[in-house]
């Protein structure tokens, strides 16, 4: 797999849109030629929902929310409940690994063309849960950008476990 965090040019969207993609790309390789058993391990006895599979279909559900949810104003579908809000996570297992990397690499290009076709300004739909404020898509791009380079850490160290794979 080919990355770069390098934009084509220096303008904020591309910038943001490349960062994200990176950290995307990134995630993927995490998980490149990995077996479902080793996917669906979890080597931290504190903390058994953290699997490479979880990781990726959280990575996956936490951009539906965000882009689907809080800027398109659409319904939430996701897979958490008030029971069990780490749902996501947990139903990882039940999937091959490479269902949940294809399902999240289309959902990045569905969500690619959104941000294209809408200006970083254009407020969400919603506001956010604690305290009520207003965000537009370019904090969005920011906090998911955030977010999943703080799952790509965790994706680093879980694989460095599952098979001694490492890298960047």
């Amino acid at each position: 797999m080919t990355r770069t965090d390098v934009p084509p040019s220096g303008d904020e969207r591309t910038t943001l849109v490349t960062m994200l993609d990176y950290v995307r790309d990134t995630a993927r390789m995490k998980c490149e030629a990995l077996s479902d058993d080793l996917a669906r391990s979890a080597p931290l006895p504190g903390s058994p929902l953290m699997t490479l599979s979880g990781v990726v279909n959280h990575l996956r559900w936490v951009e539906y929310y965000w882009f689907d949810v809080m800027f398109l104003g659409q319904e939430d579908e996701g897979p958490w409940t008030d029971e069990d809000p780490d749902r996501e996570m947990r139903i990882a297992l039940d999937f091959p690994v490479a269902d949940l990397l294809a399902d999240y690499a289309a959902q990045n290009a569905r969500h690619r063309d959104l941000v294209a076709a809408h200006s970083l300004d254009e407020p969400a739909a919603r506001t956010l849960r604690r305290g009520g404020n207003e965000v537009n898509l370019r904090w969005i791009l920011m906090h998911l950008i955030e977010e999943t380079a703080r799952h790509n850490g965790h994706l680093d160290i879980l694989r460095e476990m599952a098979d001694g794979t490492t890298g960047d």
